[in-house]
């Protein structure tokens, strides 16, 4: 009796410290972006990544779940390494001639904003397809072009015309483990060469690869998904990893393969509001072109990320989440994100009044 006593104090302990603790996951971060919000920048570059909490997972046997969402990062900040630089120099890819010009452009900002539409359908309890269509890509870039020692300043250039469908994702998801607190699904998809690789800016030239809305490629998918409840309904933990391996387009440009890590924690503070904290981490080695590396593409990021997810029925989910860089080593130099933000809704088709 007495240790059944001890088991309940424990626990009652235990869960008394997990709202502060799910507080500062949320809270601090937030101020921390308040306070940080300054900018940094690429030419291309990263762009959100993180777990949402509405597409990881497998959807109901029979049912469609939609999911639509914005991204938007802004980056005007200049680096070297991992440290930070006024000026960033970067190459131009000659498509045209076959060549890399170094340190052709001066870079000033980039800002992204992309709009996606998600589709999963459970084709069984266990298996579930899942469309990505990135329907609305835009960056808005700047940058000096022509720098030479005759032009030491170089020719102002704005990029407005990088709007376009993307590249879309097909992938089927697996579900490996499921038990009263443990969930493990494994994905494998391919990327289509759906979006645009070939824009122009206004000097006619082929715009830079990292501007386009796609890659001009097949490239394969592989992901994996954890999730433990802690405290079942309340509190769990989850990780997600995910490679994409890149494979050479038409014009002999190939985007370095991307590993994707994230981590967090996501507690439950009432039946429609769901809190989280995570880390998110991604790496790229160098575009090649040509078999060349290219100066100034890949890199390593880590992002810290509170969110929130409400509930207002059993089929709808509304999310939104903040970016806020922790470390960043960029390949040479370029433009780094300062911060970054998503929101969306998720919806679930053809449930019964018993809920998701």
């Amino acid at each position: 009796m007495e240790l059944l006593i001890e088991k309940s104090r424990s626990r009652v302990w235990a869960r008394g410290l997990i709202i502060p603790l799910a507080s500062l996951l949320v809270v601090v971060p937030g101020i921390f972006l308040l306070w940080v919000a300054t900018g940094f920048a690429s030419c291309g570059g990263s762009n959100c990544f993180l777990v949402t909490g509405t597409q990881e997972g497998l959807s109901p046997q029979g049912q469609f779940v939609a999911d639509l969402s914005f991204r938007h990062v802004d980056m005007d900040r200049g680096q070297r390494g991992t440290q930070h630089i006024d000026q960033v120099f970067t190459p131009k890819v000659n498509f045209e001639e076959n060549f890399i010009e170094p340190d052709h452009h001066r870079e000033v900002t980039t800002l992204n904003n992309l709009a996606q539409f998600d589709l999963s359908y459970g084709v069984t309890t266990d298996f579930t397809v899942q469309l990505a269509v990135p329907f609305f890509n835009q960056r808005i870039h700047e940058h000096y072009d022509g720098i030479n020692a005759s032009d030491p300043e170089g020719t102002f250039f704005r990029s407005d015309g990088t709007d376009g469908f993307g590249d879309v994702r097909v992938i089927g998801k697996y579900n490996l483990l499921t038990t009263t607190k443990h969930l493990l699904v494994g994905g494998l998809g391919i990327k289509f060469p759906t979006g645009e690789y070939n824009l122009r800016d206004s000097f006619g030239s082929i715009n830079e690869p990292t501007l386009m809305p796609g890659t001009g490629s097949f490239d394969g998918l592989a992901s994996m998904f954890y999730s433990y409840q802690i405290f079942p309904h309340q509190l769990d933990a989850f990780f997600s990893g995910s490679q994409q391996v890149n494979t050479e387009n038409s014009r002999d440009y190939l985007f370095g393969n991307i590993t994707l890590l994230n981590a967090g924690l996501g507690y439950q503070v009432l039946p429609y509001l769901n809190l989280s904290g995570q880390v998110n981490a991604r790496y790229q080695p160098h575009d090649k072109f040509l078999g060349q590396a290219v100066d100034g593409t890949g890199g390593e990021w880590v992002n810290l990320t509170p969110g929130v997810r409400l509930q207002p029925n059993p089929t709808t989910q509304l999310y939104a989440f903040g970016q806020i860089p922790v470390y960043q080593r960029v390949n040479e130099s370029n433009l780094v994100p300062s911060w970054g933000i998503i929101f969306g809704i998720s919806k679930t088709f053809g449930l019964t009044s018993g809920g998701r």
